[in-house]
């Protein structure tokens, strides 16, 4: 069954291997385990059911809670020649039962339904009449009353495996779930066994950016990433709607989406951004869950998220497709208020401690100094590999400057002002106000009257806000919010502790821009448009940065390009070979750009064209050469060596040797993401003297290769 899985894998969905986690699922799958598998967002999840789906025999069902994520799944499957349909609340009864008819007459490989449908009955029974051998539960953290997005109606799904005779396989699967919530999934269906891939997306870089001015930096950052496709959420309604004005007053083009919005609007907006029309989304949480756009390339919080399950999961939409991407979260003063009033709020009283008590984790995130990513981590219940050298915290590299001083004025000001009122009357007072406010309570008598007058109201405001995202300066609610002094403010006072400011963060390009790569956008988009589907169900991102540095002229070579397989081929390969051999016509420095360093990118140089001479001896090519243009044609490892006759020992030294002379090898491939972590702890713990410690402390899966070849890139360890 595996063999096949793998040819399905490279013929319809255009890629050479499983990854790791994918691989030990399918595993369980094709054992008729039932199995849980924790997966990050874009590491590769519905894989492990769509190519079951079409190597086992019958309809595969997938219990979704979205409709929007059923139409964009059903839209990618269909445009790859899979037979696939959804059933929800969006048909009509006609067309339901149009469904089901050919659902029992076997003409879908995988039907998609809500978990609603199965609190029915009479659904259940039609069921009965397919042939079910296996059961997809999508996000299935919504089990547990543990997790942060419980739904009751998935309490219903048990009871579909007691109407389906012939006991399908069941496979449950989740971007964020802690152990608590892991252990009530696999109870709810009965399930033995797990796989939890790391948690780590290295392709995502996490940034926290507090006290500063967060419509400044938004408009900043927008500007300077204007072409890339990004989401913006906030935790209300009014946010959205008052950013959704200032962003299209900037003259920017923007989408929103949040509840209050009728089901058209929604719609609405929401294809526009799917079909890139408007590459930027506004939003609540209720956005994002059901959608699967791969291009996304930034997530912004416009305000701190509840819990890091809610975080995670939202920041986690950008990058997708594998590429770089930016995860940033604009840390105000006000947001755990915000959080406290809401949580407050909640109808099941049962849940505001453990709702706290997340929140209380969620603004830890924001102060930590450590690694974002290691935090993140360490919260799913997993060790952490260490410092991730990406995030905020990790590159920073600005000065710290002693503001105690100016902290202490402050602090001072709002004890003499009684702390009774809101910050900016505080500000008018330090900075030397004649307001009428100021005059009338006598506070232009004070002796920190006008004592930071070479700032700008504006300016103490800003600084008011950092303190009170550093838990200096608390805020009193009610209809007017005054400020007051915390403990951790009266120790700043007493001079006990020193408090510093860095610089305020500025906003980066994520990704520099290439002309064939926009063309090629643009090709992509027009095809979209005319099949009414997002433009990443025709290719993905990776797939285009691939295309631009193969630079494909062939149907062969086309085939070597990341997520492009046979049927991708027919339907598009003619017309994205002849955009490219366009184009390097067009551009001959580009091809030679390519050839001059392709022995340090992707591909062997391609031979110049010279005079006639004597042939040579074909042994005259160093052996680790000749493995080289074998192992960069395609062929994996285990084949290079049975073709030369060679131990696979033998010409896995040849592959190490080639990436230290500088040539490039897939590592990522060669030593999955989930594997360095766990070999570099190995390492620490055993040395590096001998390999047989380390292998030791490693799963059976990590081999002496991949052992071998991370001491290699890693010399100093």
């Amino acid at each position: 069954m595996f063999q096949t899985a793998q040819q399905i894998l490279k013929s319809h969905f255009g890629y050479d291997e499983f990854r790791p986690g994918q691989k030990r699922t399918l595993e369980h799958v094709f054992n008729g385990e039932n199995t849980l598998c924790v997966m990050p967002t874009g590491g590769g999840k519905s894989l492990c059911y769509q190519v079951p789906a079409l190597v086992l025999s019958g309809t595969t069902i997938v219990i979704s809670p979205l409709i929007s994520l059923m139409k964009d799944q059903v839209d990618t499957l269909q445009q790859l020649g899979i037979a696939a349909t959804y059933i929800n609340s969006s048909l009509s009864t006609n067309e339901i039962n149009e469904r089901m008819t050919l659902a029992r007459a076997g003409e879908y490989k995988l039907l998609y339904i809500s978990p609603e449908r199965l609190d029915s009955g009479l659904f259940l029974k039609e069921l009965g009449n397919v042939e079910i051998p296996l059961i997809a539960v999508d996000e299935a953290h919504c089990i547990s009353q543990w997790g942060h997005d419980f739904r009751p109606s998935y309490m219903y799904i048990s009871s579909i495996l007691n109407h389906i005779q012939t006991k399908p396989i069941v496979l449950a699967l989740t971007a964020t779930a802690t152990q608590q919530v892991r252990d009530d999934i696999c109870q709810s269906l009965k399930i033995d066994n797990e796989v939890v891939t790391s948690f780590e997306r290295n392709n995502l870089s996490f940034s926290v950016v507090k006290g500063q001015d967060r419509d400044r930096f938004l408009l900043d950052y927008i500007k300077k990433n204007d072409k890339e496709s990004g989401i913006i959420y906030a935790a209300t309604r009014k946010t959205v709607d008052q950013l959704y004005q200032t962003l299209t007053k900037a003259k920017l083009n923007v989408a929103r989406y949040h509840a209050g919005l009728s089901d058209n609007e929604r719609l609405e907006q929401q294809n526009a951004f799917l079909q890139d029309e408007k590459p930027l989304m506004i939003a609540t949480s209720a956005f994002g869950m059901g959608i699967d756009k791969s291009n996304v390339r930034y997530v912004i919080h416009y305000q701190m998220p509840r819990n890091m399950e809610s975080y995670y999961q939202e920041a986690g939409r950008a990058g997708r497709d594998g590429l770089d991407s930016t995860c940033i979260l604009l840390y105000g003063a006000q947001d755990t208020m915000i959080h406290r009033f809401l949580i407050d709020q909640t109808l099941d009283r049962s849940r505001i401690s453990l709702e706290l008590e997340k929140l209380h984790q969620m603004v830890g995130y924001c102060h930590t100094e450590n690694c974002l990513q290691s935090w993140i981590v360490e919260y799913f219940d997993e060790n952490s590999a260490g410092i991730c050298g990406r995030c905020s915290n990790c590159t920073d590299t600005r000065q710290a400057v002693d503001v105690t001083k100016d902290t202490q004025i402050v602090l001072s000001c709002i004890i003499r002002m009684g702390q009774r009122f809101g910050k900016s009357a505080v500000a008018k007072v330090l900075t030397g106000s004649k307001s009428n406010t100021i005059t009338q309570f006598n506070f232009h008598q004070l002796t920190t009257y006008g004592m930071l007058q070479s700032k700008s109201s504006k300016e103490v405001t800003e600084f008011i806000d950092y303190l009170i995202t550093e838990e200096i300066i608390g805020i009193e609610t009610g209809q007017f919010p005054t400020i007051f002094v915390t403990t951790k403010g009266k120790e700043v006072l007493t001079g006990n502790i020193l408090v510093s400011r860095k610089e305020e963060i500025q906003a980066k390009t994520i990704s520099k821009a290439d002309p064939l790569f926009e063309e090629l956008r643009l090709l992509r988009k027009q095809i979209a448009d005319k099949e009414k589907v997002p433009p990443f169900v025709i290719f993905s991102d990776t797939s285009l940065q691939d295309m631009c540095l193969i630079l494909p002229k062939t149907n062969e070579e086309f085939l070597q390009v990341k997520g492009v397989g046979a049927h991708k081929l027919d339907k598009y390969g003619l017309e994205f070979i002849q955009k490219i051999r366009a184009y390097c016509a067009d551009h001959p420095e580009r091809v030679s750009e390519i050839s001059s360093t392709i022995e340090m990118t992707k591909a062997p140089k391609p031979k110049a064209k010279k005079e006639p001479k004597e042939p040579k001896d074909p042994n005259a090519k160093a052996s680790h050469l000749i493995t080289y243009d074998l192992y960069w044609a395609g062929t994996s490892i285990p084949d290079i060596a049975n073709e030369r006759d060679m131990t696979l020992t033998t010409i896995e030294s040849h592959i190490i040797r080639c990436a230290d002379e500088g040539l490039y090898i897939d590592w990522e491939k060669e030593i999955p993401i989930e594997y360095r972590s766990l070999i570099e702890g190995a390492v620490a713990e055993a040395g590096t003297e001998k390999l047989r410690p380390i292998k030791d402390l490693l799963p059976e899966e990590v081999t002496y290769f991949m052992i071998r070849a991370y001491l290699s890139l890693n010399p100093s360890k």
